[in-house]
């Protein structure tokens, strides 16, 4: 039995299920859950409800057509509208957005974007912060800040690259191309393009399988895989410390002893 709670009059939902699974829903389908302020809000209290608690991995999706479209052009109309200088309306509303794709890649759980809407501009960005994506193959990703006569934001210029490499970063950026299914798996964009009548089954596959995981142990790696360690050898320090404190959970235990038996391990998140 999921229990939900709602943020930002619903815009957002939050489920949480008996076995640790949490799904934060953007639920604003009729403008294309675009990042306006009430979504960026929503999404940053669901994560705020979340820490330091025992979700074992965190879903990303969206409600209706899209995924996420972008900004919200909305706020950044009614931000000039106001008396606000256009270029601090402009810089608030996407420090804004920017803060939330931040705060969804620094989640402390692994995170899944289950993709079978059109993800673009920021709404891409919110997704590929994720941990791991999964892209319907009728559902597409680009980043076409071009499009709009705009540079990149919302933390293009740093996750972009880290996934891609440069050279192909700054090919999607300068083209604006629109990238489907089987392109974005290509590329690396995204992790997996999924065949629609095999999409729900095998994502949710992917869920169990990460939400069944040795959670603390899956964290800790989350964390050393994120931190950029200036040589081999502070990478290597930083993981035998770490492996130090993992090695006294139960799942450890439980991990050691399903191998020595012969058998699938059953992990407790602890």
């Amino acid at each position: 039995m999921a229990d939900t709670t709602q943020f930002s009059d619903g815009i957002v939902r939050l489920e949480r299920d008996d076995d640790g699974l949490a799904r934060i829903v953007l639920n604003d389908p009729d403008r294309r859950n675009a990042l306006s302020v009430a979504m960026t809000d929503g999404i940053e209290a669901a994560l705020d409800e979340l820490e330091g608690g025992d979700a074992r991995c965190v879903v990303f999706e969206g409600e209706g057509p899209a995924f996420c479209a972008g900004g919200d052009i909305d706020s950044m109309l009614e931000r000039q509208a106001s008396d606000e200088p256009v270029d601090d309306a402009v810089r608030h509303v996407i420090q804004e957005i920017g803060r939330c794709v931040k705060r969804v890649y620094e989640c402390e759980f692994p995170t899944v974007a289950r993709i079978d809407g059109a993800a673009f501009g920021a709404g891409a960005n919110l997704a590929i912060a994720c941990d791991v994506t999964a892209l319907h193959e009728d559902a597409q990703i680009g980043f076409g800040f071009r499009e709009v006569g705009l540079a990149v934001d919302s933390g293009t210029s740093y996750l972009l690259p880290r996934l891609v490499g440069e050279n192909v970063a700054k090919e999607l950026v300068y083209t604006g191309e629109l990238l489907d299914a089987e392109r974005a798996e290509e590329l690396g964009v995204v992790n997996h393009a999924v065949a629609d009548d095999e999409f729900d089954a095998r994502v949710s596959m992917l869920i169990d399988r990460i939400a069944s995981g040795p959670t603390v142990a899956l964290r800790t790696s989350k964390r050393l895989l994120r931190s950029e360690f200036a040589t081999l050898g502070e990478a290597i320090e930083h993981e035998a410390g770490a492996q130090a404190a993992v090695f006294d959970t139960h799942d450890h235990d439980e991990g050691v002893s399903a191998f020595t038996e012969k058998r699938q391990p059953e992990f407790e998140g602890r």
